[in-house]
């Protein structure tokens, strides 16, 4: 019986697996066709032209943001779990520039998105006025550029470090640099969290500059979590059967994943459920007109669906063992979870804009597609070329060893 391969020696490519070529090819051509359907009538109705494509923006800026966070919580607490899809992570957050310069066009036309930035209807309004000072649109675009230079910094740093580690093959020599990484991200993680609760703020609450939430933020960055590691879970599935992640995408490490995936939504449930029993309990008149907007007029039926699709299915699967450690099976439950997100996004963004009747325009799903399958295709870019697995990493042989 031949000796299982270690992590260091499996091939730590794959740009020739024929999947991914498919995918990638697929993807472009959903991109460009989602696109093209998304720019048809802009010049007659370019507010909801803007409207989608803001939403679209904010849920794959929001998959690249996870990537950053969990890469960092890997490096942070370690394990093979982690290990096993740092790589993956990686790519996903290069591509935060990107989307910073997709970000562009939502500048332009930012009085077609939010009422802040119209100065007749911040003339009007007497609270508007009192928030100029921050509300007001330069200051808008300084925070937005500095966002993205905080995370597109981390982004490039924390892979050129880990690369360092890859040439090193004694422990010893990367222990140093190990640490290097530990404390870049214990301080990138508290940076990461301040940056995506003021960006929260920014890009989604102030679209009603009426209310206010202190955990908008918080919730945010939980859902990118569950979406970033449904997303992960995915792409290990796809590349399971074939090296280089054959040999280390065990069971066992499939569990821990599936666990984590369930304090994901657990965390997710948490938050929702603590925003909207404070807002329920205090029943302040400035405060509920949001939930009442988003509570009525067949919007329930999306916060009902969410209830259930969104934590009661996938948490009572995620229970059971054999759902974990069976990775087709897990990547059903985490497809179910990025297609949940993206209703909680569309739930969250657009009764903004219509507020107690449901309304999602065909451009607000040809947009997410459209953005999705050019972010897949870049991200492909990324997958294809680079190191699939970490080199030279103790956890990821003892898997590929013992099972």
């Amino acid at each position: 019986m031949s000796e299982p391969h270690s992590a260091s020696t499996i091939p730590s490519r794959a740009g020739s697996m024929p999947r991914l070529s498919r995918l990638q090819a697929g993807a472009l051509v959903i991109g460009l066709l989602g696109a093209g359907l998304s720019w048809l009538g802009m010049a007659t109705d370019p507010t909801q032209f803007f409207r989608s494509y803001l939403l679209a923006w904010l849920f794959w800026v929001g998959l690249s943001l996870g990537c950053l966070a969990l890469s960092m919580l890997h490096h942070l607490v370690g394990g093979a779990w982690g290990a096993l899809i740092v790589r993956l992570l990686e790519a996903g957050a290069r591509l935060l520039p990107v989307l910073a310069c997709a970000g562009v066009p939502l500048l332009w036309h930012l009085e077609l998105l939010y009422p802040w930035a119209r100065p007749e209807l911040v003339a009007a309004d007497e609270l508007l006025r009192h928030k100029v000072p921050y509300l007001n649109i330069p200051f808008f675009t300084q925070r937005a550029v500095g966002y993205f230079v905080i995370w597109s910094a981390l982004a490039w740093l924390l892979p050129v470090l880990a690369r360092r580690v890859d040439r090193l093959a004694h422990p010893d020599a990367t222990r140093g640099l190990r640490r290097a990484l530990q404390i870049l991200s214990a301080g990138g993680i508290v940076l990461h969290a301040l940056a995506v609760t003021f960006a929260a703020v920014d890009w989604m609450m102030s679209l009603e500059p009426a209310w206010y939430s202190t955990i908008y933020g918080i919730l945010w960055l939980v859902g990118h979590l569950v979406v970033t590691l449904a997303g992960a879970i995915l792409m290990v599935a796809t590349l399971a059967e074939a090296q280089p992640l054959g040999n280390v995408a065990r069971p066992s490490v499939a569990h821990d994943l599936g666990n984590l995936l369930l304090a994901f939504v657990m965390l997710w449930t948490y938050v929702s459920f603590a925003q909207f029993l404070v807002i329920w309990a205090a029943n302040l008149p400035e405060e509920i007109p949001w939930y009442l907007a988003r509570t009525q007029g067949g919007w329930e039926w999306v916060a009902i669906t969410l209830v259930v699709l969104h934590f009661f299915v996938p948490f009572l699967l995620l229970l059971s063992r054999q759902s974990k450690r069976r990775l087709h099976r897990l990547a059903l439950i985490a497809g179910l979870l990025m297609v949940m997100q993206a209703v909680h996004l569309v739930w969250l963004v657009l009764p903004a804009f219509h507020p107690g009747t449901l309304f999602v325009h065909w451009r607000d799903v040809t947009a997410l597609l459209g953005m999705g399958g050019l972010w897949l295709t870049l991200y492909l870019v990324q997958v294809r070329y680079r190191p699939l697995v970490p080199a030279n990493d103790l956890r990821l042989q003892k898997v590929a060893q013992h099972e």
